[in-house]
């Protein structure tokens, strides 16, 4: 999978094999597996209930898995709200737990057919005003039954669940009125019955899966939790929802009649900044002018990109499927990766330590992993979640590291170049905020980097200017960038232990819409205080390096240690026994509240060791993976993109594809997953150079515009809110 994206990726590899050829092929994809669900829901049966209670298998021993649809976990507390109002009866013989219920069993089947026939019809009408289900009956385990039940067979049981099926709901003239068979429970009995303690009860865990299939039927309509897809019906589009769906539709029209009048589209695309980092990127050729088919054009893609983005994660078109951890699913795809970038080192154009294709192979790898973490649900597993959030420590460090490199060697403060990085971090954000209806705290990531790209901005901007071409006239100036981080440290400090104040700021109309997530800044609170320290690492390290660079305290020539023999020997020493400590700790991790808590004071460390062990050596300093250096140019949009093309229900589940065949789904769904993701790339740039003018009073004309748009969506975001109240009170 990673092979086949990254050798389609670069374009020198073969002509017939470039990313343009690759992404032609992931259109296709979609389209032929769009119509294949499509034309299935609609001939072979689309109604998510029936697979939840018809069918399902087990991942590993004890989590049940339907066909097709994310069956969610109910709680006590859920339960009770769910079923408050209703009126829920159970009835049947012990092994639904009636224990009061004698247990018989029918002397002859044509009595058993007899007395269904009588009262299929009182069901059916019970099942028009309410829900019935009709439990088929379990297996037993014929060895382990006792001698007085020793006359009940497997056989006898399917044979009497024949004549249910073919009995109830014979009444063709009331199709809506039906009764529902629940086959699930007894195709997990199936496999565990052999562990039945007389051969005839479930186990325990068996139960449960009846109990969740039957409540998920039951709740998922009315409470619709995320992690459920089962039983959900569509949502009404909203009306922000709506009108994201026109602006769509006026550019693709737009589009069509210039290029029906013979408009020539914009060919040359430079190559964008890495707006995580801050670092530049010159391009190899001038942009040509633009003209008005340009960013129509751009707005077409992006408008059919976001219909795939529609239909993967809002509409009922694909499947969708729980998570599931197991080591092999996580570490054997982790080798395999790493395996690949190894294997497609090369010779870097330079040795200096952190340039820029050794940051994009930071980046890619780190990303690689979050998303093989992401999709093998490895949160639950401590130690791996412990060490990942190392790597998002890692990418705000490179966060503060970049913006503090450029703004003290270039001194470019001006608005030009902040809504350059701004409108390129949050561009698919906004997008996806508005057609995918959530919140944009949801995607956590692109909020946290902004933010602390303002408070770089904010404290390198603010008097005095402190620069390095300043700096170098007197050594005065280092401390006084040394107190700006001070003040700087002070500040996070500050809320990091006044949460209450913290609070009430973020929790301000308008501010509050782009932090609240479910109508409360928690979730802001946490991200934020987890990796306080991290951006204030990258820029301090930053300051360091720089300073030892301009006095030539470093030796960066290719092939040579950056310190002397001595020094490099213990340093990496002490990095490779810091690695080792964390990872023994982090294994020894009993929660990750405790954990949670001391990783803003820890995760530097590893960060730095990572640092120095990559750059110490001349001969590793000289080399890099064009592997990771490809993903790691597009691993913002690789990250946001995950949440519902890779992914599905909002990162709960996997989006499936491929039905009954998981790895050739990860294959077909992650091609086509990073084939969108570079094309987003693409389309950011393009549209940053149209919506960014160079001219200040076009860019402050645009700025005034953007800022009516963006007060318009939040008040009708305000009113759609309020509404929403109302409709729940009555």
């Amino acid at each position: 999978m990673a092979f086949l994206a990254y050798s389609l990726g670069k374009r020198e590899i073969n002509q017939y094999f470039s990313i343009k050829n690759a992404k032609l092929l992931s259109v296709a994809a979609v389209i032929l597996l769009t119509l294949f669900h499509t034309v299935s829901r609609y001939y072979g049966g689309g109604d998510t209930c029936e697979w939840l209670l018809s069918s399902g298998r087990y991942l590993g021993e004890t989590v049940w898995q339907p066909y097709g649809c994310m069956m969610h976990k109910y709680k006590n507390t859920e339960a009770k709200t769910c079923l408050a109002e209703k009126r829920v009866a159970f009835v049947g013989d012990s092994r639904i737990q009636h224990t009061h219920t004698q247990y018989f069993f029918s002397e002859a089947l044509q009595q058993y057919r007899a007395n269904l026939t009588a009262i299929s019809l009182p069901l059916e009408q019970l099942a028009e005003d309410g829900e019935v289900y009709w439990v088929l009956q379990d297996p037993v385990h014929e060895e382990g039954l006792s001698d007085n039940r020793k006359m009940i067979t497997n056989e006898q049981l399917e044979l009497y669940n024949k004549v249910v099926l073919s009995t109830l709901n014979s009444n063709k003239k009331n199709s809506k009125a039906r009764v529902r068979f629940l086959g699930a429970s007894r195709q997990a009995a199936m496999e565990t019955i052999t562990q039945s303690a007389d051969g005839l009860h479930l186990p325990e865990s068996t139960r449960n899966v009846a109990a969740m299939v039957l409540m998920n039927a039951v709740c998922n309509k009315v409470l619709r939790p995320i992690d459920g897809s089962c039983c959900q019906a569509l949502p009404a589009p909203s009306l922000l929802q709506k009108l994201t769906a026109c602006v769509f539709l006026g550019s693709a029209l737009v589009f069509l009649v210039l290029h029906a009048l013979g408009h020539n589209s914009w060919k040359s695309r430079p190559t964008p900044p890495d707006v995580e980092s801050g670092e530049e990127k010159k391009p190899a050729t001038a942009a040509s002018p633009l003209n008005h088919k340009a960013p129509f054009q751009a707005l077409c893609k992006m408008g059919l990109i976001m219909v795939y983005f529609y239909l993967c994660d809002r509409a009922n078109v694909f499947m969708k499927e729980q998570k599931f951890y197991t080591h092999s699913t996580f570490f054997i795809p982790l080798i395999y990766m790493f395996v690949l970038g190894i294997f497609y080192s090369e010779n870097s154009k330079e040795t200096k330590l952190l340039n820029r294709e050794q940051t994009d192979e930071w980046k890619g790898w780190m990303q690689l992993v979050i998303l093989i973490y992401h999709i093998s649900g490895a949160s639950v597993f401590i130690p791996v979640y412990m060490h990942v959030r190392v790597l998002v420590a890692a990418y705000l460090f490179q966060t503060g590291y970049g913006h503090f490199s450029f703004f003290w060697l270039k001194g470019d403060f001006g608005l030009y170049r902040v809504c350059q990085v701004l409108f390129r971090l949050n561009f698919l954000v906004v997008v996806l905020c508005l057609v995918m209806d959530r919140p944009y705290q949801f995607y956590y990531f692109v909020p946290l980097v902004t933010f602390w790209f303002v408070v770089i901005y904010a404290t390198m901007a603010m008097w005095p200017q402190i620069l390095q071409k300043k700096a170098n006239g007197s050594g005065m100036w280092h401390v006084g960038i040394l107190v700006k981080l001070l003040g700087l440290l002070l500040f996070i400090c500050f809320f990091a232990y006044s949460q209450g104040l913290f609070e009430n700021i973020f929790s301000v109309w308008p501010i509050s819409k782009l932090f609240e997530l479910n109508g409360s800044i928690h979730e802001w609170w946490f991200r934020w205080k987890l990796d306080r320290f991290a951006i204030i690492h990258g820029m301090l390290f930053a300051f360091v390096y720089l300073v030892l660079q301009k006095c030539q305290g470093l030796s960066e020539e290719k092939g040579e240690p950056l310190f002397s023999t001595r020094i490099s020997n213990i340093l990496l020493l002490i990095s490779v026994f810091s690695f080792m400590t964390y990872s023994i700790w982090a294994s020894s991790c009993k929660n990750k509240t405790e954990c949670n808590e001391l990783h803003p004071y820890i995760s530097g460390l590893q960060i730095l060791a990572f640092i120095l062990i990559r750059n110490i050596p001349g001969y590793s300093r000289s080399l890099y993976s064009s592997f990771f250096a490809w993903f790691g140019k597009i691993s913002l949009e690789l990250f946001i993109c995950q949440y519902h093309i890779w992914l599905a229900a909002d990162t709960k589940g996997i989006l499936v594809l491929i039905p009954g065949n998981p790895s050739l789904n990860i294959i077909i769904s992650t091609f086509i997953f990073v084939c969108v993701a570079h094309e987003i790339s693409v389309i950011t740039n393009d549209l940053a150079q149209v919506a960014i003018p160079k001219d200040g009073g076009a860019l402050l004309r645009r700025l005034l515009a953007a800022g009516v748009f963006t007060l318009g969506l939040l008040l009708v975001s305000r009113i759609e809110d309020k509404e929403i109240s109302l409709l729940s009170v009555f």
